[in-house]
């Protein structure tokens, strides 16, 4: 056993490194454990909205995030058959204005890198690789983290930020009951030199159909689409990202669907496919010295496109809390309180997205026209997203801070 007053994390994926880089800017000591002989993530995509992108900047991440990031000018919602468009919000610029920070697509290989490398600069030896967490012990003055390979690592706290199968999760509460939601998602990533001049358009697209939707928006400067179609349907139940399928069964899932679908799908070299599994949101993310952030307590179906940006959320809010005050418990319990009821209604949110982009409203066109200027009338958008987007997670709760 190894002593330290370490605060340890569990899972150097988004959430992780966003709670250590937040802890070192703090002054912690941070030591990640990742199970993987490499620092590397699936390559897809990710939208970065203006509360996420409000944190990253507040540490310290603005020129390196921009320089890998696509900033759209807004987003739009198309209709599966016909191509008809209507606006969804604008960003670009009105971003800014709004909310005082932009709204960016960014290929999710591309970030991670970013929040390695300068949790890394900071610390070199703070991520371990090749290093699976399989349990802990606690007790008044610590935790120990016990390692696949026999090994104990001792620290004053323990964050587990390892995913949705997460095994710090699992010794905190038990197993977890997720339950297929008939949907399965495809995604695939599109060189933007493969495709017409007409779909190189400056804006995140959804288009919304019965029984399915599909997103695409570019990353990595403009130069790649990523594609994510998602379908209802009820012979695929395996939650892995790293399912490869093919360009035809993809394209049979979403047959009949505009020729402007059937040209990106053609173009993705390898389709991924998964099914999305829905949970219900935890009464309970954390107890003595051991908390969980991510989708290892909020998982998330990804249909606000807030997965991501709620783990930037709760790694910046975990350290702010324990900065406040030097009772570890008492200050998870501050986070927790801080951060449950918001991500359990965007939890709740993504899932009733659902209904609303595959609607059977919108099989006929002139259904379809009133389904989505109702759904899609400012209010309602507003309703959906501005709650979202103008929050403040750098702002301290004044209960984490008594």
């Amino acid at each position: 056993m190894t002593g330290g007053d370490a605060i340890l994390i569990a899972g150097a994926g988004l959430g992780g490194l966003t709670a250590a880089l937040a802890l070192q800017q703090r002054g912690f000591r941070v030591r990640v454990f990742e199970q993987a002989p490499e620092l590397r993530e699936i390559g897809a995509g990710l939208q970065i909205s203006a509360n996420g992108t409000r944190v990253l900047f507040a540490l310290g991440l603005e020129r390196a995030l921009m320089d890998i990031a696509w900033v759209p000018q807004g987003k739009e919602v198309r209709l599966w058959n016909t191509g008809e468009t209507w606006k969804l919000f604008d960003l670009g610029l009105v971003s800014v204005e709004r909310y005082g920070f932009p709204y960016v697509m960014v290929h999710r290989a591309d970030f991670h890198a970013v929040l390695a490398a300068a949790v890394r600069a900071r610390d070199p030896e703070a991520i371990r690789l090749g290093a699976r967490c399989t349990g802990f012990a606690e007790d008044e003055s610590g935790v120990a983290l016990a390692l696949a390979n026999g090994e104990s690592v001792r620290g004053r706290a323990l964050i587990g930020a390892d995913g949705v199968h997460s095994a710090i999760r699992a010794a905190l509460f038990g197993p977890d009951a997720p339950k297929f939601t008939g949907c399965v998602a495809w995604r695939g990533l599109i060189p933007a030199a493969r495709l017409p001049g007409h779909l190189l358009r400056p804006a995140g697209t959804n288009w919304v159909g019965p029984g399915g939707h599909i997103v695409h928006y570019f990353v990595r400067r403009g130069e790649i689409l990523n594609f994510v179609g998602v379908r209802e349907r009820a012979d695929w139940t395996v939650e892995s990202w790293t399912a490869a399928g093919t360009v035809e069964e993809c394209l049979a899932d979403f047959e009949g669907w505009h020729d402007d679908i059937q040209t990106m799908i053609r173009n993705i070299g390898t389709p991924y496919k998964w099914a999305l599994m829905g949970r219900e949101p935890m009464a309970r993310w954390c107890r003595g010295r051991v908390g969980l952030l991510g989708d290892a307590c909020h998982p998330m179906l990804p249909f606000l496109a807030q997965g991501a940006v709620m783990a930037i959320e709760d790694g910046y809010v975990l350290a702010a809390c324990l900065a406040a005050g030097a009772d570890v418990p008492a200050a998870l319990r501050a986070y927790e309180e801080a951060r449950r009821e918001r991500a359990a209604r965007t939890v709740r949110g993504s899932a009733a997205n659902t209904q609303l982009f595959h609607s059977p409203m919108l099989a006929g066109r002139e259904a379809a026209q009133r389904f989505v200027s109702e759904n899609w009338h400012p209010d309602r958008i507003a309703d959906r997203y501005e709650w979202l987007f103008s929050h403040d997670a750098t702002r301290l709760p004044a209960a984490a801070a008594a």
